[in-house]
């Protein structure tokens, strides 16, 4: 089978190119730019284009089918050289689904914790030699590509997104792959470009219950009032097994667990993230492994790339870098660093780089998100304000909306790193939030500042 990828860098977009190409088919892609990992990885596997451009030339009726990603434009010229001969045409998740339908479908949504979910299903399972295929979307340890198809599993493991699907298919990506089984971590309003109100967004995640296959399974944290109510109203016939938060405690700056076999230590920390395991244990069990073999597997986990992600430490310091940005994700991220550092004085930094994040409406969600921290600053461009078309954002606006008088701002990259490196990192933790860079922040760099 030929397939033609338009837009083929993106994150999922290149590791479904990799797996697919690992499947014996014949690959092609064009995008107007690569960045890295993509890069290195598409060239090793000889699937980098040649140049970067849109080529309508690329498209021909002997390609079986287009996969498009949401990176490219409606009026992408190899989109509608496609269009013209009829060539088929998938969104990156509906081709998920064509590659799926014959396997049990593992559905992991909600509107943060699905990736480090995700992972931590994926680590069990390969932990006990588990075969399943995936999707996910971010790194792990001991995976080569996030994106694994094959012929024989019974299972795949997908990361269920709420964003659109392509600029010609609106749907939201988790609508497409109907699951047998499902998880919903939680429900807390973002893609406010996309979606612009609670009840919109809501909407989103009531299609997905429904679209849960008759008989299937739901599994859902029964501590979001939000997703809670829309489980208890879903008429769809699903079997519902809520989780909740864990019992746990932190002692000389380790989280510990409590099971039926004892206090188990983990490498994860914050109510959030023990959430998170609560819900992967139930996910793994209707996939075969027990109780007592999952607490075995995830002992060792580590965590996803950019999730609560430890990238640096000395005997007085810890850096940790997390993905974090919708407001319940910050507070949630925040509280757990300071729980389990409680001794420690810690620095959070967040840059607001996300549609959400810069709308000055929005801002208004952020109230009190960083309070737990001991210093808590706020990075954000102008720039980036300017080129998603928004309203400027004042620092007045910043200070406002997050209500604490003594929050620094930074609008400055160069200010920013300043900052951070004439500080004094004795018995401090320096916790780093974003989806960005902090406008090109070395984040190597800071190991050197700190030691």
């Amino acid at each position: 089978m030929r397939l033609h990828f338009i837009a083929i860098g993106g994150s999922a977009m290149h590791n479904l190119a990799l797996a697919l190409h690992q499947k014996g088919y014949t690959i092609t892609g064009s995008d107007d730019m690569i960045y890295e990992p993509s890069r290195s990885r598409l060239k090793k596997e000889g699937l980098l284009p040649g140049e970067y451009g849109w080529f309508k030339e690329k498209i021909s009726e002997e390609i079986d089918a287009v996969i498009l990603g949401m990176h490219a434009r409606e009026d992408n010229p190899e989109l509608e050289r496609a269009q013209q001969l009829g060539v088929s045409i998938y969104s990156y998740p509906e081709f998920l689904y064509e590659q799926s339908k014959e396997k049990t479908r593992v559905v992991i949504g909600g509107s943060h914790g699905k990736t480090t979910i995700t992972s931590m299903i994926l680590h069990v399972l390969n932990y006990h030699h588990k075969n399943v295929d995936y999707m996910v979307g971010a790194q792990l340890e001991g995976f080569d590509t996030m994106v694994h198809l094959t012929k024989e599993n019974d299972f795949i493991v997908l990361e269920g997104d709420e964003y659109l699907s392509s600029a010609i298919d609106r749907r939201p990506k988790f609508h497409i792959y109907k699951p047998n089984i499902a998880l919903l971590s939680g429900i807390a309003w973002d893609h406010i470009n996309v979606f612009p109100t609670l009840d919109e967004y809501l909407e989103q995640f009531k299609i997905f219950i429904d679209s849960i296959v008759k008989g299937g399974i739901l599994v859902y944290n029964e501590e979001d009032k939000h997703l809670k109510k829309l489980v208890e109203e879903s008429n769809n016939t699903i079997r519902k097994h809520p989780y909740s938060t864990p019992e746990y405690h932190v002692e000389n700056e380790q989280t510990l667990l409590h099971t039926s076999e004892g206090d188990m230590p983990v490498s994860i920390f914050g109510e959030h993230n023990l959430q998170n395991l609560a819900g992967a244990k139930w996910i793994c069990q209707h996939m075969g492994i027990d109780e007592e073999d999952f607490y075995e597997a995830i002992a060792s986990f580590k965590g996803a790339s950019k999730r609560l992600e430890k990238i640096a430490e000395t005997k007085g310091t810890v850096v940790y870098k997390d993905f974090a940005h919708s407001p319940s994700k910050v507070m949630a991220t925040t509280r757990a660093v300071k729980q389990q550092y409680p001794d420690r004085h810690v620095i959070a930094c967040l840059e607001l780089h996300t549609y959400s994040s810069l709308n000055s409406e929005f801002l208004l969600q952020y109230k009190s998100s960083l309070d737990t921290a001991d210093e808590a600053v706020v990075f954000f461009s102008p720039e980036a304000v300017e080129n998603k078309k928004l309203d400027p954002i004042s620092k007045e606006q910043i200070l406002e909306s997050f209500s604490r008088k003594d929050l620094t701002v930074y609008t400055n990259p160069v200010d920013f790193k300043e900052f951070l490196k004439e500080q004094n990192y004795d018995n401090k933790v320096l916790l780093l939030m974003s989806s960005g860079n902090y406008g090109g922040l070395d984040f190597e760099e800071i190991k050197n500042w700190i030691s």
